[in-house]
């Protein structure tokens, strides 16, 4: 079963989606990962929107693969008609990772406009083993603990 989720965030700002269950045997892998400017061709825009499996105490626009806790980077930059009018969007999805609990999704512009941005997220659900919920869970745990 695929799951789907969208919003529309504003600069600076962090979203929870929702996942965790009572009995953990409910995992979720990412399928698809997309954003898309609030206001194109209006305004300067280079908005970087992340998915974490931990909640973040600051959002930015640095990106660091070997963060065990980062799931998902998609970068959009969008130049008005001042600028050339032209919109470059990238996004990775490290699909290999299921998980099991809540997951953030944080939003900064790095172009200092403050813009909006959307975002639109599926979600496959998994149905996990004891085994495979203890080991989602503990690596839930685990990168909690990472300062």
């Amino acid at each position: 079963m695929i799951k789907t989720f969208r919003g529309l965030m504003a600069d600076n700002t962090q979203d929870t989606i929702v996942l965790h269950t009572n009995d953990g045997l409910t995992g979720y892998r990412i399928k698809k990962f997309q954003i898309f400017v609030n206001s194109p061709g209006t305004t300067r825009q280079e908005s970087v929107i992340k998915i974490y499996t931990v909640s973040q105490t600051t959002q930015d626009t640095l990106v660091d693969f070997s963060d065990p806790t980062l799931l998902a980077v998609a970068h959009t930059i969008v130049f008005n008609a001042t600028g050339s009018g032209n919109i470059a969007t990238h996004d990775v999805i490290f699909d290999t990772e299921i998980f099991n609990q809540d997951v953030y999704v944080t939003h900064k512009d790095g172009d200092g406009a403050a813009s909006a941005c959307n975002y639109y997220i599926e979600l496959e659900q998994i149905r996990l083993s004891e085994t495979a919920n203890a080991v989602a869970t503990l690596k839930d745990i685990r990168n909690k603990a990472v300062p």
